[in-house]
C-alpha cells in the first residue's frame, strides 16, 4: 500500500476494555497533535451502524459473518482507506481477528473460507499493531452484564467465549513479530490504556 498513516486495532473478548483504551490513545495521538481516525466495527458509517443494529437479531453463522464483513468493507472503503490515505493514524475498535476468532473458533466455520472472504472486505488491509486486551472469559461477561447494546455474540455461552479466547491467543502466537501485543486486561484500566498507549507512540516513533 502506499499510504503513509498507521492502521491501530483493538481486539479481545467481551469486557476486556477495548473501547476505552482506544479512546486512550486517539486521545493522546490528538494532544500531539497527530491525525487521527477513532472507529469501531461493526459500524463506523451509517451502513455499518445499520447493520450493527440488524446483529442483535439472532442469525444463522454465515448470515452474521457476512453481515459483519458488508459493515467492514464499507468502513473500509468509506473511512479507513481515505484517512491512512491521507496520512493520519487510525484507531479501530475490533477488525478482522475478530471474525476469525468469534465466527470461526467461536461458531465453528472454517477458517479458511473466512479469510478468503475477510480479503474482498478488507481489500487485503490488515493492521500495522493488533492490540489484544486479554482477559478471561468469566470476569469478562461480569464485566459486560448489565450493557445494552452488545450484539448478539455477547450474549453466547460461556463455552463460546472460551473458544474465542483460545482463537485470539492463537492468532496471537503465529502472528508476525512486532504485529501484535498482549496486554493483560485483567489489570487496572489505566495501566492497561498506559500500555496501550506506549506501544503506539513506538510504533510512531
Amino acid at each position: 500500500m502506499s499510504d503513509s498513516g498507521h492502521f491501530i486495532v483493538f481486539e479481545g473478548g467481551e469486557g476486556s476494555g477495548k473501547s476505552t483504551a482506544a479512546e486512550a490513545v486517539a486521545a493522546d495521538l490528538e494532544a500531539r497533535e497527530i491525525r487521527v481516525l477513532l472507529t469501531r466495527e461493526p459500524g463506523g458509517t451509517v451502513a455499518g451502524e445499520k447493520v450493527r443494529r440488524l446483529l442483535h437479531e439472532q442469525l444463522v453463522p454465515w448470515a452474521e459473518t457476512f453481515a459483519f464483513l458488508a459493515a467492514r468493507a464499507q468502513l473500509m472503503d468509506e473511512s479507513i482507506e481515505p484517512a491512512l490515505g491521507s496520512g493520519a493514524t487510525v484507531v479501530c475498535d475490533r477488525f478482522e481477528a475478530s471474525t476469525f476468532a468469534y465466527q470461526g473458533w467461536g461458531r465453528g466455520l472454517p477458517l479458511d473460507a473466512l479469510k478468503a472472504a475477510n480479503a474482498h472486505a478488507t481489500k487485503g488491509r490488515s493492521p500495522d499493531l493488533t492490540i489484544f486486551l486479554d482477559l478471561e472469559p468469566e470476569l469478562g461477561l461480569r464485566r459486560k452484564r448489565g450493557e445494552r447494546e452488545a450484539v448478539v455474540t455477547g450474549a453466547e455461552s460461556l463455552a463460546f467465549h472460551r473458544r474465542v479466547r483460545d482463537g485470539y491467543q492463537a492468532m496471537f502466537r503465529e502472528a508476525r513479530p512486532g504485529s501484535w501485543m498482549m496486554i493483560d486486561a485483567a489489570l487496572p484500566a489505566d495501566l492497561v490504556a498506559k500500555t496501550a498507549v506506549d506501544a503506539v507512540r513506538k510504533l510512531l516513533a
